[in-house]
């Protein structure tokens, strides 16, 4: 597999903040350097373009791993054994059915009836109650533990024959909060309750943690950001006491058998983009690879007919599912989503928006710049200056937003700092403006005031602001 590893710019390559807020940046209108897109910004297809400055011969590269990405997986055995090995249990039949557009994914529609939650996985896991258990989490191998009968995800698909693990049922309750001038906001709080188990009681003291799938753009190009760029940046003690203590979360890469800095994730809990696809093809889908190859997906050994259940496994693609040749195609897909261009960048009220998301603090955890390292084999993503507004560290956010999960180093209150390059044209790819690791917030204003623990006094900034200079600073937001 291809494993892509930046290096050759450090921590004194970080750009420096700006002092003239009366223009834009040079090269603030590039999010992505060179990579970024070259396409129109106007259209559902705003996600799904290639890095702007990658070579032609790689482009035919780009379509076969967005071939794949788009494939939509059918049970085992089929006449199309390329296509075969579908679940037996699984979320969704393909990448693109949760990302889609390659943008974000979205919460089902509140409803007292149970049902697949599409986009919105849920994560389970369970404490950890023996010496060995304990001992196992300690030295960073796992980074949680699964429930002993549903595994790590609730699975809430099945192929024919089979039964899913079960449903979630989805339902908010309205929360009223106040912002100057005397302006109302309703915030929604979701409630999860798991139904129609199948395959026995789970854990009762299982956690629940819900992940709405997140935009593919510019991942490459954090996946080249040098480690000391993001350690810059980490301030667990809060040695300079201004309340923002970002840390990293630090995992166990099977890929490259050492501990790694976690960079993607909601919980940053996944080092690589090898690593996080083929997480998903095993957990969303039930596809195999190399890195997991069991045919059976994420399904336990308690989980005997799933996992006596025929599968895709293959001698032709090295006895799995995706063999090591495609999914290193789909890989470079998804390393090469670009970066759509910025819009708006000279106006004056985004420019006055742009001065106060550093005044109220945002800027302190959504760091707006970095610069890549060298990225072998692409050079396209390498030494450049990008935008994607993150630290890529992990925060506490407080009890509102806290699903009271760990996740390797990360606690249940901790959430890693979510790019937000391109968060302007999430209504124009994605539909919708559902925001947060699950889709809570309906809007970038919701989205803002639920952020609680470090993120609070930049949220009672934001709240305290006239209504003009709110405007300001979401205008600013939707220029990204």
């Amino acid at each position: 597999m291809y494993a892509g590893s930046a290096g050759g710019t450090g921590a004194s390559d970080v750009p420096v903040p700006p002092i003239d807020f009366t223009k834009a940046e040079p090269g603030e209108d590039r999010p992505g350097g060179g990579a970024t897109s070259r396409a129109a910004t106007d259209t559902a297809n705003a996600f799904s373009q290639s890095s702007g400055n990658m070579g032609f011969r790689k482009e035919l590269d780009f379509k076969i791993g967005n071939s794949i990405f788009r494939r939509h997986w059918v049970s085992a055995p089929a006449s199309t054994d390329a296509s075969d090995g579908l679940g037996p249990l699984f979320n969704v039949r393909g990448c693109q059915d949760c990302h889609i557009k390659d943008g974000r994914g979205h919460p089902p529609v509140a409803s007292n009836t149970p049902g697949p939650t599409g986009s919105l996985l849920f994560r389970l896991s369970v404490p950890a109650k023996t010496d060995d258990e304990k001992a196992l989490l300690a030295s960073g191998k796992v980074t949680v533990l699964p429930d002993p009968v549903y595994g790590g995800q609730l699975q809430d698909m099945s192929i024919q024959g089979h039964q899913a693990e079960g449903a979630v049922k989805v339902t908010y309750e309205e929360e009223e909060v106040s912002l100057a001038g005397g302006e109302k906001v309703s915030l929604r709080v979701p409630r999860y309750e798991l139904s129609g188990l199948n395959y026995g009681p789970i854990s009762p003291d299982v956690m629940l943690g819900p992940r709405i799938a997140p935009p593919m753009i510019g991942l490459g190009l954090l996946e080249a950001v040098p480690e000391e760029q993001i350690m810059a940046n980490a301030d667990p003690e809060d040695a300079d006491g201004d309340g923002i203590s970002g840390r990293p979360n630090r995992i166990w890469s099977e890929l490259h058998d050492k501990e790694m800095l976690g960079r993607f994730g909601w919980k940053a809990n996944v080092p690589t983009i090898i690593e996080q696809n083929a997480g998903a093809f095993s957990g969303d889908i039930g596809i195999s690879t190399t890195l997991h190859p069991s045919g059976a997906g994420e399904c336990t050994e308690r989980q005997t007919s799933c996992t006596d259940a025929p599968s895709g496994n293959s001698p032709r693609y090295q006895n799995v599912e995706v063999g090591d040749e495609l999914f290193d195609l789909m890989t470079f897909y998804t390393q090469n989503l670009a970066v759509p261009p910025r819009r708006n960048v000279d106006v004056p009220d985004v420019l006055k928006g742009k001065e106060l998301f550093y005044q109220v603090g945002c800027a302190q955890c959504h760091q707006p710049k970095f610069t890549t390292g060298d990225v072998p084999e692409q050079p396209h993503l390498s030494n450049q200056l990008i935008w994607p507004y993150t630290d890529m560290l992990l925060h506490d956010m407080g009890t509102g937003l806290a699903d009271n999960r760990p996740d390797g180093k990360a606690t249940g209150s901790e959430w890693r700092t979510p790019p937000l390059w391109g968060i302007g044209l999430t209504e124009t790819v994605s539909g919708h403006t559902q925001f947060l690791h699950d889709g809570r917030a309906r809007n970038l204003t919701e989205a803002i005031l639920w952020h609680g623990g470090e993120g609070q006094a930049a949220r009672d900034r934001f709240a305290a602001l006239e209504k003009e200079d709110r405007e300001r600073l979401l205008a600013f937001l939707n220029s990204l």
